[in-house]
């Protein structure tokens, strides 16, 4: 594609271990990189150091990866967006929106919008709310905020809810503590 150099997180999509990441590019590039491990110890990488069990986990998380469908898997992820559209929807001036950003996490994000003056609460006070509840559930950090740079639109009465990390059925949990946190907010 061009690119010189492509870093990956090992986490996040590929849904290895937090602590792990790929950097795929020029071979030259790649040495010179090499040069920040062991055993040059003293060197910027030495805290960023990833055990031999974490690799093995990436590597297992990668296999994972190349088996996977990306339309059924955002068919799928469109699907559990559907499930808490369904739930919240039917609240006074609630607007819902699936959004697929453009470059960075390119896969389907629910974005909830309302009147501030029917539904009485700010995106940052669902967010702590949400947080608060049993389960603890965590929004995306782009509700209630300014425009993402991954392209996700923002505002105080804008919560982002990222689905493409949950597990079946966590989408119907979201889905009951937002409606409830939004219903108790209802003027």
């Amino acid at each position: 594609m061009g690119f010189d150099l492509v870093t990956f997180s090992g986490g996040k999509g590929l849904r290895g271990p937090q602590c792990t990441g790929l950097l795929l590019g020029r071979k030259d590039l790649i040495e010179a990189a090499k040069k920040n491990n062991s055993p040059n110890s003293n060197t910027i990488g030495r805290g960023m150091k990833v055990a031999k069990e974490e690799i093995v986990g990436l590597v297992a998380a990668v296999d994972w990866f190349l088996k996977q469908d990306d339309a059924a898997m955002e068919s799928e992820y469109r699907q559990r967006a559907d499930r808490i559209v369904e739930r919240v929807s039917s609240l006074p001036t609630v607007q819902t929106q699936i959004f697929v950003p453009e470059v960075a996490n390119h896969v389907p994000h629910l974005l909830i919008t309302y009147d501030q003056n029917r539904i009485k609460i700010t995106g940052t006070e669902v967010m702590q709310k949400m947080r608060e509840g049993s389960p603890r559930i965590e929004l995306n950090p782009s509700t209630a905020g300014a425009p993402a740079s991954a392209g996700l639109p923002g505002g105080p009465n804008t919560i982002v809810v990222g689905v493409w990390m949950l597990q079946p059925p966590e989408e119907v949990v979201v889905a009951k503590r937002l409606r409830e946190v939004l219903q108790q907010a209802l003027a």
